[in-house]
C-alpha cells in the first residue's frame, strides 16, 4: 500500500467531512483498508470554547469506497479536547 494512497484517502476523507459538516477537520487518526472499503478516522472541532482546553473534539469514521466515494459516515465519539482517558469519552448510542 503506497503512502500516497493512503495520504489521498486521508485529504479526501478530510474534505468531505469538512464540507458535510461545515466545521474543521482537526487531524486524521487513521486510515485502514477492508476489503474493497477505506475506513477513515477524523477528528473534527465541534465546538470551539474559552479556554481551548474545553474544546469538543468530534471522532468520525467514514467509509470510501476503492474510488474515494463516500458510502457512510458516523460520529463515533464526542470528547474535551483534554479528555485522554476513554472512560471521560461520550459515546454515541445506537
Amino acid at each position: 500500500m503506497a503512502t500516497e494512497t493512503i495520504m489521498e484517502i486521508g485529504m479526501k476523507a478530510r474534505g468531505v467531512i469538512e464540507e458535510l459538516l461545515d466545521k474543521k477537520a482537526e487531524s486524521v487518526i487513521s486510515a485502514t483498508k477492508e476489503e474493497n472499503e477505506w475506513k477513515v478516522l477524523v477528528e473534527v472541532l465541534e465546538r470551539r470554547a474559552v479556554p481551548d482546553s474545553q474544546d469538543l473534539i468530534g471522532r468520525y469514521e467514514l467509509r470510501l469506497d476503492e474510488n474515494k466515494e463516500l458510502l457512510g459516515y458516523e460520529r463515533i465519539v464526542l470528547r474535551r479536547r483534554t479528555d485522554l482517558d476513554k472512560e471521560r469519552w461520550y459515546k454515541e448510542e445506537d
